[in-house]
Protein backbone atom coordinates (compact mmCIF):
# COMPACT_ATOMS: atom_id res chain seq x y z
CA UNK A 1 0.00 0.00 0.00
CA UNK A 2 2.70 1.98 1.29
CA UNK A 3 4.56 1.69 -2.25
CA UNK A 4 1.38 2.26 -4.48
CA UNK A 5 0.83 5.33 -2.92
CA UNK A 6 4.17 6.73 -3.27
CA UNK A 7 4.17 6.44 -6.40
CA UNK A 8 0.51 8.01 -7.06
CA UNK A 9 2.09 10.92 -5.51
CA UNK A 10 5.18 10.96 -7.36
CA UNK A 11 3.18 10.71 -11.15
CA UNK A 12 0.90 13.37 -9.61
CA UNK A 13 3.28 15.76 -8.74
CA UNK A 14 6.01 15.29 -12.01
CA UNK A 15 2.64 15.16 -13.95
CA UNK A 16 1.77 19.16 -12.00
CA UNK A 17 5.78 20.10 -12.86
CA UNK A 18 5.40 19.43 -16.09
CA UNK A 19 2.02 21.30 -16.74
CA UNK A 20 3.30 24.17 -14.98
CA UNK A 21 6.26 24.02 -17.58
CA UNK A 22 3.91 23.68 -20.10
CA UNK A 23 1.51 26.92 -19.84
CA UNK A 24 4.97 28.82 -19.23
CA UNK A 25 5.89 28.03 -22.79
CA UNK A 26 2.13 28.24 -24.23
CA UNK A 27 2.19 31.72 -22.63
CA UNK A 28 5.63 32.86 -23.67
CA UNK A 29 4.59 31.33 -27.07
CA UNK A 30 1.66 32.72 -27.69
CA UNK A 31 2.55 36.42 -26.85
CA UNK A 32 5.86 35.87 -29.09
CA UNK A 33 3.24 34.53 -31.91
CA UNK A 34 0.80 37.91 -31.06
CA UNK A 35 4.12 40.34 -31.67
CA UNK A 36 5.98 38.72 -34.52
CA UNK A 37 2.99 37.06 -36.63
CA UNK A 38 5.14 34.51 -38.43
CA UNK A 39 4.48 30.55 -39.17
CA UNK A 40 7.65 29.23 -37.21
CA UNK A 41 6.45 31.04 -33.64
CA UNK A 42 3.09 29.46 -34.59
CA UNK A 43 4.67 26.36 -34.69
CA UNK A 44 6.26 26.42 -31.37
CA UNK A 45 2.59 27.60 -30.20
CA UNK A 46 1.11 24.72 -31.20
CA UNK A 47 4.04 22.17 -30.23
CA UNK A 48 3.30 23.87 -26.54
CA UNK A 49 -0.56 23.70 -26.67
CA UNK A 50 -0.20 19.98 -27.47
CA UNK A 51 2.20 19.03 -24.51
CA UNK A 52 -0.14 21.15 -22.18
CA UNK A 53 -3.09 19.26 -23.49
CA UNK A 54 -1.08 16.38 -22.82
CA UNK A 55 0.29 17.34 -19.31
CA UNK A 56 -3.40 18.12 -18.70
CA UNK A 57 -5.04 15.21 -20.09
CA UNK A 58 -2.52 12.76 -17.60
CA UNK A 59 -3.14 14.59 -14.71
CA UNK A 60 -7.32 14.90 -15.06
CA UNK A 61 -6.79 10.98 -15.55
CA UNK A 62 -5.09 10.53 -12.23
CA UNK A 63 -7.62 12.98 -10.35
CA UNK A 64 -11.20 13.04 -10.01
CA UNK A 65 -11.49 16.73 -10.30
CA UNK A 66 -14.33 16.65 -13.51
CA UNK A 67 -15.74 20.43 -13.30
CA UNK A 68 -11.89 21.69 -12.93
CA UNK A 69 -10.83 19.24 -16.47
CA UNK A 70 -13.59 20.30 -18.10
CA UNK A 71 -13.64 23.83 -17.92
CA UNK A 72 -9.86 23.77 -18.17
CA UNK A 73 -10.18 22.00 -21.83
CA UNK A 74 -12.86 24.69 -22.86
CA UNK A 75 -10.25 27.01 -22.22
CA UNK A 76 -7.63 25.32 -23.72
CA UNK A 77 -9.91 25.14 -27.04
CA UNK A 78 -10.51 28.73 -27.08
CA UNK A 79 -7.15 29.49 -26.87
CA UNK A 80 -6.07 27.53 -30.00
CA UNK A 81 -8.00 29.95 -31.66
CA UNK A 82 -5.04 32.13 -31.02
CA UNK A 83 -4.21 33.25 -34.31
CA UNK A 84 -7.28 34.84 -35.15
CA UNK A 85 -7.45 36.63 -31.58
CA UNK A 86 -6.34 40.72 -32.69
CA UNK A 87 -7.22 41.87 -29.14
CA UNK A 88 -4.91 42.21 -26.91
CA UNK A 89 -7.14 42.63 -23.76
CA UNK A 90 -8.82 38.85 -25.01
CA UNK A 91 -5.96 37.30 -25.11
CA UNK A 92 -4.84 38.27 -21.72
CA UNK A 93 -8.04 37.00 -20.62
CA UNK A 94 -8.12 34.02 -22.20
CA UNK A 95 -4.15 33.03 -20.58
CA UNK A 96 -4.94 34.63 -17.52
CA UNK A 97 -8.12 32.27 -17.24
CA UNK A 98 -5.96 28.95 -18.14
CA UNK A 99 -3.71 30.21 -15.54
CA UNK A 100 -6.57 30.16 -13.09
CA UNK A 101 -7.40 27.11 -13.94
CA UNK A 102 -4.12 25.51 -13.49
CA UNK A 103 -3.92 27.32 -10.09
CA UNK A 104 -7.16 25.70 -9.25
CA UNK A 105 -5.08 22.24 -10.38
CA UNK A 106 -2.70 22.51 -8.52
CA UNK A 107 -4.94 22.74 -5.36
CA UNK A 108 -6.97 20.14 -6.47
CA UNK A 109 -3.84 17.92 -6.39
CA UNK A 110 -2.77 19.15 -2.70
CA UNK A 111 -5.61 17.75 -1.66
CA UNK A 112 -5.84 15.30 -3.28
CA UNK A 113 -2.68 14.07 -2.11
CA UNK A 114 -3.79 15.21 1.78
CA UNK A 115 -6.54 13.25 1.10
CA UNK A 116 -4.82 9.79 0.16
CA UNK A 117 -2.15 10.28 3.10
CA UNK A 118 -5.53 10.71 5.40
CA UNK A 119 -6.92 7.46 4.12
CA UNK A 120 -3.08 5.81 4.06
CA UNK A 121 -2.88 6.34 7.91
CA UNK A 122 -6.39 5.57 8.56
CA UNK A 123 -6.20 2.28 7.43
CA UNK A 124 -2.92 1.78 9.20
CA UNK A 125 -4.34 3.39 12.20
CA UNK A 126 -7.24 0.01 11.37
CA UNK A 127 -4.88 -2.25 10.86
CA UNK A 128 -2.89 -1.20 13.78
CA UNK A 129 -5.73 -1.86 16.10
CA UNK A 130 -6.87 -5.30 14.36
CA UNK A 131 -3.01 -6.29 15.63
CA UNK A 132 -3.82 -5.57 18.67
CA UNK A 133 -6.92 -7.24 18.93
CA UNK A 134 -5.31 -10.09 16.75
CA UNK A 135 -1.89 -10.13 19.06
CA UNK A 136 -4.47 -10.00 22.56
CA UNK A 137 -6.43 -12.74 21.29
CA UNK A 138 -3.76 -14.62 20.52
CA UNK A 139 -2.20 -14.02 24.44
CA UNK A 140 -5.45 -15.23 25.47
CA UNK A 141 -5.55 -18.34 23.67
CA UNK A 142 -1.36 -19.07 24.70
CA UNK A 143 -2.35 -18.63 28.23
CA UNK A 144 -5.64 -19.99 28.30
CA UNK A 145 -3.70 -23.36 26.46
CA UNK A 146 -0.75 -23.03 29.30
CA UNK A 147 -2.54 -23.07 31.67
CA UNK A 148 -5.15 -26.18 30.10
CA UNK A 149 -1.35 -27.94 29.03
CA UNK A 150 0.09 -27.21 32.90
CA UNK A 151 -2.98 -28.40 34.57
CA UNK A 152 -2.14 -31.67 32.44
CA UNK A 153 0.95 -32.12 33.56
CA UNK A 154 0.87 -30.65 36.99
CA UNK A 155 -2.14 -33.22 38.00
CA UNK A 156 -0.37 -36.29 37.23
CA UNK A 157 2.96 -34.89 38.62
CA UNK A 158 1.39 -34.61 41.86
CA UNK A 159 -0.14 -37.57 41.53
CA UNK A 160 3.39 -39.09 40.59
CA UNK A 161 4.68 -37.55 44.08
CA UNK A 162 1.97 -38.51 46.22
CA UNK A 163 2.62 -42.12 44.72
CA UNK A 164 6.12 -41.89 45.83
CA UNK A 165 5.30 -40.75 49.41
CA UNK A 166 2.57 -43.52 49.79
CA UNK A 167 5.32 -46.10 48.91
CA UNK A 168 8.16 -44.49 51.16
CA UNK A 169 6.12 -44.39 53.84
CA UNK A 170 4.10 -47.24 53.30
CA UNK A 171 0.75 -45.72 54.33
CA UNK A 172 -2.57 -45.61 52.38
CA UNK A 173 -3.49 -46.51 48.51
CA UNK A 174 -2.12 -46.18 45.88
CA UNK A 175 -4.47 -43.46 43.63
CA UNK A 176 -5.93 -44.52 40.44
CA UNK A 177 -3.82 -43.73 37.56
CA UNK A 178 -4.59 -40.52 35.49
CA UNK A 179 -7.09 -40.22 32.43
CA UNK A 180 -5.48 -37.02 30.92
CA UNK A 181 -2.33 -36.64 30.96
CA UNK A 182 1.26 -37.11 28.79
CA UNK A 183 1.28 -40.69 27.55
CA UNK A 184 4.93 -40.63 28.93
CA UNK A 185 3.77 -40.04 32.26
CA UNK A 186 0.83 -42.61 32.15
CA UNK A 187 3.79 -44.81 31.57
CA UNK A 188 5.81 -43.37 34.79
CA UNK A 189 2.39 -44.01 36.75
CA UNK A 190 2.18 -47.35 35.56
CA UNK A 191 5.49 -48.60 36.39
CA UNK A 192 5.63 -47.34 39.56
CA UNK A 193 2.33 -48.93 40.71
CA UNK A 194 4.28 -52.33 39.19
CA UNK A 195 6.77 -51.51 41.23
CA UNK A 196 4.64 -50.91 44.20
CA UNK A 197 2.72 -54.23 43.83
CA UNK A 198 6.22 -56.08 43.44
CA UNK A 199 7.36 -54.22 46.99
CA UNK A 200 4.48 -55.12 48.82
CA UNK A 201 5.26 -58.60 47.34
CA UNK A 202 8.79 -58.82 48.84
CA UNK A 203 7.47 -57.31 52.25
CA UNK A 204 4.82 -60.07 52.23
CA UNK A 205 7.92 -62.43 51.31
CA UNK A 206 10.33 -60.61 54.06
CA UNK A 207 8.03 -60.60 56.58
CA UNK A 208 7.08 -64.48 56.26
CA UNK A 209 11.06 -64.84 56.52
CA UNK A 210 11.50 -63.44 59.73
CA UNK A 211 8.86 -64.60 61.42
CA UNK A 212 9.75 -68.69 60.00
CA UNK A 213 13.19 -67.49 61.19
CA UNK A 214 11.99 -66.17 64.74
CA UNK A 215 9.90 -69.27 65.51
CA UNK A 216 12.67 -71.82 63.97
CA UNK A 217 15.37 -69.35 66.14
CA UNK A 218 12.82 -70.64 69.59
CA UNK A 219 13.43 -74.27 69.40
CA UNK A 220 17.41 -74.28 70.12
CA UNK A 221 17.10 -71.39 72.41
CA UNK A 222 14.42 -73.50 74.32
CA UNK A 223 16.77 -76.61 74.33
CA UNK A 224 20.10 -73.96 75.15
CA UNK A 225 17.91 -72.42 78.41
CA UNK A 226 16.64 -75.76 79.49
CA UNK A 227 20.62 -77.05 79.75
CA UNK A 228 21.02 -73.94 81.74
CA UNK A 229 18.31 -74.77 83.98
CA UNK A 230 19.78 -77.68 84.80
CA UNK A 231 23.30 -77.10 85.14
CA UNK A 232 21.75 -74.31 87.81
CA UNK A 233 20.10 -76.92 89.65
CA UNK A 234 23.06 -79.03 90.12
CA UNK A 235 21.58 -81.79 88.30
CA UNK A 236 24.17 -83.69 86.77
CA UNK A 237 26.61 -82.27 89.65
CA UNK A 238 28.06 -79.58 91.75
CA UNK A 239 29.71 -76.65 90.10
CA UNK A 240 32.44 -74.97 91.43
CA UNK A 241 32.86 -70.71 91.52
CA UNK A 242 34.54 -70.12 88.18
CA UNK A 243 31.60 -72.80 86.50
CA UNK A 244 29.24 -70.46 88.27
CA UNK A 245 30.33 -67.62 86.95
CA UNK A 246 30.65 -69.06 82.85
CA UNK A 247 27.29 -70.45 83.62
CA UNK A 248 25.32 -67.02 85.14
CA UNK A 249 27.04 -65.48 81.72
CA UNK A 250 25.46 -67.85 79.68
CA UNK A 251 22.17 -67.54 81.37
CA UNK A 252 22.43 -63.72 80.74
CA UNK A 253 23.39 -64.03 76.84
CA UNK A 254 20.84 -66.72 76.50
CA UNK A 255 18.13 -64.42 77.95
CA UNK A 256 19.23 -61.56 75.73
CA UNK A 257 19.03 -63.83 72.40
CA UNK A 258 15.27 -64.93 73.71
CA UNK A 259 14.96 -61.11 73.87
CA UNK A 260 16.18 -60.38 70.53
CA UNK A 261 14.36 -63.05 68.96
CA UNK A 262 11.49 -62.15 70.24
CA UNK A 263 12.03 -58.44 68.56
CA UNK A 264 13.24 -59.82 65.49
CA UNK A 265 10.10 -58.82 63.67
CA UNK A 266 10.15 -55.59 65.67
CA UNK A 267 13.35 -54.59 64.86
CA UNK A 268 13.60 -55.01 61.07
CA UNK A 269 10.09 -52.65 61.19
CA UNK A 270 11.93 -50.37 62.98
CA UNK A 271 14.96 -50.51 60.41
CA UNK A 272 12.34 -49.92 57.50
CA UNK A 273 10.62 -47.39 58.36
CA UNK A 274 11.13 -45.87 61.66
CA UNK A 275 11.25 -42.86 63.27
CA UNK A 276 14.05 -42.99 66.50
CA UNK A 277 12.76 -42.20 69.60
CA UNK A 278 15.69 -40.14 70.69
CA UNK A 279 15.52 -38.94 74.27
CA UNK A 280 18.09 -37.95 76.78
CA UNK A 281 20.54 -40.98 77.74
CA UNK A 282 23.59 -42.14 79.89
CA UNK A 283 25.87 -43.91 77.44
CA UNK A 284 28.23 -44.79 80.03
CA UNK A 285 25.27 -47.79 81.41
CA UNK A 286 24.55 -48.69 77.71
CA UNK A 287 28.49 -49.19 77.42
CA UNK A 288 28.90 -51.03 80.76
CA UNK A 289 25.79 -53.09 79.73
CA UNK A 290 27.37 -54.47 76.52
CA UNK A 291 30.91 -55.20 77.77
CA UNK A 292 28.71 -57.43 80.86
CA UNK A 293 27.47 -59.14 77.93
CA UNK A 294 31.02 -59.97 76.05
CA UNK A 295 32.26 -60.59 79.25
CA UNK A 296 33.23 -64.05 77.98
CA UNK A 297 34.51 -62.81 74.52
CA UNK A 298 36.87 -60.56 75.65
CA UNK A 299 38.01 -61.89 79.14
CA UNK A 300 41.45 -62.11 77.81
CA UNK A 301 41.75 -58.03 75.70
CA UNK A 302 42.08 -54.76 78.08
CA UNK A 303 39.25 -52.82 76.73
CA UNK A 304 39.79 -48.95 77.53
CA UNK A 305 36.81 -46.68 77.65
CA UNK A 306 36.76 -43.14 77.80
CA UNK A 307 33.78 -41.34 78.08
CA UNK A 308 33.83 -37.13 77.97
CA UNK A 309 30.40 -36.89 76.34
CA UNK A 310 28.14 -35.49 78.63
CA UNK A 311 23.88 -35.03 77.97
CA UNK A 312 23.62 -37.35 74.77
CA UNK A 313 20.47 -37.84 72.77
CA UNK A 314 20.06 -41.08 70.96
CA UNK A 315 17.82 -43.92 70.26
CA UNK A 316 18.86 -46.43 73.03
CA UNK A 317 17.95 -49.25 71.48
CA UNK A 318 19.63 -48.08 67.91
CA UNK A 319 22.68 -47.60 69.77
CA UNK A 320 22.90 -50.16 71.64
CA UNK A 321 22.78 -52.46 68.60
CA UNK A 322 25.62 -50.55 66.76
CA UNK A 323 27.96 -51.08 70.21
CA UNK A 324 27.03 -54.73 69.79
CA UNK A 325 28.32 -54.56 66.27
CA UNK A 326 31.31 -52.92 66.71
CA UNK A 327 32.52 -54.55 69.89
CA UNK A 328 31.66 -57.94 68.40
CA UNK A 329 33.75 -56.86 65.27
CA UNK A 330 36.52 -55.89 67.23
CA UNK A 331 36.68 -58.75 69.11
CA UNK A 332 36.01 -60.96 66.09
CA UNK A 333 39.32 -59.36 63.86
CA UNK A 334 40.84 -58.00 66.07
CA UNK A 335 44.41 -59.20 67.35
CA UNK A 336 44.13 -61.39 70.32
CA UNK A 337 45.25 -60.18 73.53
CA UNK A 338 45.43 -56.64 72.31
CA UNK A 339 43.25 -53.69 73.64
CA UNK A 340 40.24 -52.49 72.21
CA UNK A 341 39.09 -48.82 72.72
CA UNK A 342 35.96 -47.23 73.08
CA UNK A 343 35.78 -43.84 72.73
CA UNK A 344 32.43 -41.17 73.42
CA UNK A 345 32.69 -37.55 73.21
CA UNK A 346 31.12 -34.32 71.87
CA UNK A 347 32.41 -32.38 68.67
CA UNK A 348 30.42 -29.91 66.71
CA UNK A 349 27.06 -30.21 68.32
CA UNK A 350 27.04 -34.01 67.33
CA UNK A 351 27.89 -36.99 69.46
CA UNK A 352 31.31 -39.59 68.24
CA UNK A 353 31.59 -42.96 68.67
CA UNK A 354 34.99 -44.57 68.17
CA UNK A 355 35.89 -48.29 68.77
CA UNK A 356 38.98 -49.28 67.85
CA UNK A 357 41.32 -52.25 67.75
CA UNK A 358 44.72 -53.20 66.99
CA UNK A 359 45.35 -56.24 63.56
CA UNK A 360 45.49 -56.39 60.11
CA UNK A 361 44.34 -52.61 58.25
CA UNK A 362 41.16 -52.87 56.50
CA UNK A 363 42.59 -52.65 52.84
CA UNK A 364 41.37 -49.33 50.96
CA UNK A 365 39.78 -51.02 48.27
CA UNK A 366 37.71 -52.89 50.83
CA UNK A 367 36.45 -49.61 52.28
CA UNK A 368 33.32 -48.72 49.92
CA UNK A 369 31.99 -51.78 50.38
CA UNK A 370 32.41 -52.34 53.81
CA UNK A 371 29.06 -51.49 55.16
CA UNK A 372 27.25 -53.23 52.40
CA UNK A 373 24.40 -56.16 53.17
CA UNK A 374 25.85 -60.19 52.93
CA UNK A 375 29.76 -58.32 52.26
CA UNK A 376 31.99 -60.27 54.72
CA UNK A 377 35.65 -59.82 55.29
CA UNK A 378 38.23 -62.08 53.83
CA UNK A 379 40.17 -62.08 57.00
CA UNK A 380 40.03 -65.12 59.23
CA UNK A 381 38.05 -63.98 62.78
CA UNK A 382 39.45 -64.93 65.63
CA UNK A 383 35.46 -67.03 66.84
CA UNK A 384 34.23 -69.95 65.74
CA UNK A 385 31.79 -68.09 64.41
CA UNK A 386 30.73 -67.55 60.70
CA UNK A 387 29.68 -64.09 59.92
CA UNK A 388 27.11 -63.59 57.84
CA UNK A 389 28.52 -59.87 56.49
CA UNK A 390 25.24 -58.07 58.05
CA UNK A 391 26.94 -56.96 61.25
CA UNK A 392 28.47 -53.57 59.81
CA UNK A 393 25.56 -52.93 57.51
CA UNK A 394 23.22 -52.76 60.86
CA UNK A 395 25.60 -50.28 61.75
CA UNK A 396 25.15 -48.13 59.14
CA UNK A 397 21.45 -48.45 59.11
CA UNK A 398 21.00 -47.41 63.00
CA UNK A 399 23.21 -44.61 62.35
CA UNK A 400 21.07 -43.76 59.59
CA UNK A 401 18.32 -43.70 61.53
CA UNK A 402 19.36 -41.48 64.00
CA UNK A 403 20.92 -38.72 61.52
CA UNK A 404 24.14 -40.03 61.39
CA UNK A 405 26.89 -42.08 59.47
CA UNK A 406 29.49 -44.50 60.31
CA UNK A 407 32.72 -44.64 58.46
CA UNK A 408 36.66 -45.88 59.21
CA UNK A 409 38.91 -43.46 60.40
CA UNK A 410 42.99 -43.54 60.21
CA UNK A 411 44.17 -42.87 64.33
CA UNK A 412 47.24 -43.14 65.47
CA UNK A 413 47.00 -45.73 68.31
CA UNK A 414 45.05 -48.32 66.82
CA UNK A 415 44.96 -49.86 63.27
CA UNK A 416 41.50 -49.99 63.00
CA UNK A 417 38.99 -47.44 63.95
CA UNK A 418 34.87 -47.28 63.19
CA UNK A 419 33.84 -43.84 63.71
CA UNK A 420 30.33 -43.27 64.04
CA UNK A 421 28.79 -39.72 64.57
CA UNK A 422 25.03 -39.46 65.83
CA UNK A 423 23.91 -35.48 65.61
CA UNK A 424 22.41 -34.07 68.54
CA UNK A 425 20.27 -31.17 67.12
CA UNK A 426 16.76 -31.79 66.63
CA UNK A 427 15.65 -32.81 63.36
Amino acid sequence: MTTLETRFVVDVVSDMQRLDNAVVDVERSIRQFAVLRNDRVASLSDNAIDQFAVAADNLCQALSVPTTCTRLSEQLNQLAEYRAIEDQLLLNAYLASVGDSVDQLRDDVEAAITERVKVQQDDLNAMQAKQAWSTAMLVSVSLLLILMGSQLIVNPVNNLKKIIRIMAHSDGQLPPLSRQAPKELIDVEKDLHWLYDRLQQLEHIRTALLRHAAHELKTPLASIKEGCSLLSENVVGELNNGQREVLSLLTASTQRLNTLVEKLLDYNLLLQQAQPKMVQSDVGKLVSACLEDYALAIQDREVEVKITASEVRIDEELFRRILDNLVSNAVAHGAVGRPINISLYNENDNLVLDVANRGKRIAPESVHTLFEPFIRGTEPRNDNVIGTGLGLSIVADCARLMHGDVRVVDVDYADVCFRVTIGQQEK
